[in-house]
């Protein structure tokens, strides 16, 4: 493998730089195209749920809330965020607001996590509109705490939080974006000016034809750069 000489070759690029300007240039430029006017803006809204003591089995009032309770909680969390997922909450939700989905395409909308050793579910819905993400995302814990009902007879979910219009999309920040179009745009220009010069043939100065020949160099002709009148 050839040899790389590291101060030729930053030579090489210092001459270059108007090159290696540009292509950053252009990929800024068609990077910035994209986020401004191609890139589909998408909201997310998110309602979270607490498991909290069943109201039949704590005497009908609700208020004793044993280590017991907690326990069960705890194991029905894995369990319920699978339902929340479920055809039969999607169904009813596309039912209920009318909406143009099927299943499928309403689920895939649709992300369920939980913190570990808590009671707490988290429900996020992502969607062109921020008004509707925030009504799916409401209307999901409405029908899942009545089929909760349904499925276990207990009563022991609780709203935490009710999902609000996001302000902005979560899927645009033209700051970070425009930070990766520059690292993209100099990583590119770097390959590139790179690749040219390992495939450069040509005797970029005097020592190449040492080392290469191994003959000596007894002169050099200057470039002479003509003024323009």
């Amino acid at each position: 493998m050839e040899e790389i000489n590291l101060k030729e070759l930053f030579t090489y690029f210092k001459n270059r730089i108007f090159v290696m300007l540009i292509i950053v240039l252009v990929v800024l430029l068609l990077g910035s195209v994209y986020s401004f006017f191609l890139k589909v803006p998408v909201y997310e809204s998110t309602s979270s749920i607490v498991l909290v003591s069943d109201e039949g089995q704590a005497g009908g009032n609700g208020n004793s809330y044993s280590q017991t309770d907690v326990q069960l909680n705890k194991g029905l969390v894995s369990t319920y965020s699978e339902i929340v997922k479920s055809r039969r909450i999607a169904e009813a939700v596309i039912k209920n607001l009318s909406l143009d989905y099927t299943v499928d395409e309403l689920l895939d909308e649709v992300k369920v996590t939980n913190s570990d050793n808590t009671e707490i579910i988290k429900i996020r819905v992502i969607d062109k509109d921020k008004g509707l993400a925030a009504e799916i995302a409401n209307e999901i814990v409405k029908v899942f705490s009545e089929e909760i009902k349904s499925i276990y007879k207990l009563q022991n979910v609780s709203v935490v939080d009710v999902a609000e219009e996001a302000a902005e999309p979560y899927n645009i920040n033209y700051l970070k974006e425009f930070a990766i179009y520059l690292l993209v745009g100099i990583v590119l220009a770097g390959a590139i000016i790179f690749i040219i010069y390992y495939f450069d043939t040509t005797i970029k100065s005097p020592e190449e034809i040492e080392n290469g020949l191994g003959l000596p160099v007894f002169g050099v002709v200057p470039e002479v750069k003509r003024k323009h009148k």
